[in-house]
């Protein structure tokens, strides 16, 4: 008999994989959109370091400046670790504060507090999206990418990728959104 001698979880001990598998919108593939977001966007924070650390990828060189790298170097760990709270979306700890945290542990996030932010950042990269294609596909004018002939290919596959954080966003949104609603 399938699942014999397993032990059948009760709903306020599941595990998150069970409680994720139970998501009327998400489903099992959830946890792996939600890390894949986090993914999807890395090779853009990867080529926005070589450019801070001097070296154009077919573009300009950035001026000298005692900024750069601390700016470049900043904006890509603070936006991948934006990208790593995606799984919060489809975990527990999206819902409730886990308890090793001091003096928060334990209580429920208000869904607000997490939807609000995720649709507001999937509406913003959204626009970059629109942006994004303009530009890659020289649509309505658009002068394209400012990198050289050779480097076009590897920057719109870069870029291109990162574009798609904004669908896997919102889908999570609205599943983390479904799934709070019927509780």
């Amino acid at each position: 008999m399938a699942g014999e001698g397993r032990p059948v979880p009760q709903h306020d001990s599941d595990s998150d994989s069970d409680r994720t598998a139970r998501s009327p919108v998400g489903g099992r593939r959830s946890p792996c959109d939600a890390f894949g977001r986090a993914l999807v966007a890395l090779p853009v924070r990867l080529w926005r370091l070589t450019i801070a650390f001097g070296y154009g990828m077919g573009g300009e060189v950035l001026p000298p400046s005692p900024w750069n790298i601390p700016h470049v170097v900043g904006l890509s760990v603070l936006s991948e670790l934006f990208a790593l709270l995606g799984p919060g979306l489809v975990r527990r700890w999206g819902e409730v504060v886990p308890t090793r945290v001091p003096k928060l542990g334990g209580r429920r996030i208000p869904p607000f507090a997490v939807i609000l932010p995720a649709t507001t950042g999937g509406l913003f990269f959204s626009a970059l999206m629109v942006h994004w294609v303009f530009g890659a596909f020289r649509l309505g004018g658009a002068d394209g990418f400012p990198y050289a002939e050779a480097w076009d290919v590897p920057a719109m596959t870069v870029s291109g990728l990162f574009t798609l954080w904004c669908p896997l966003l919102l889908a999570l949104t609205f599943a983390y959104h479904s799934r709070r609603r019927s509780h």
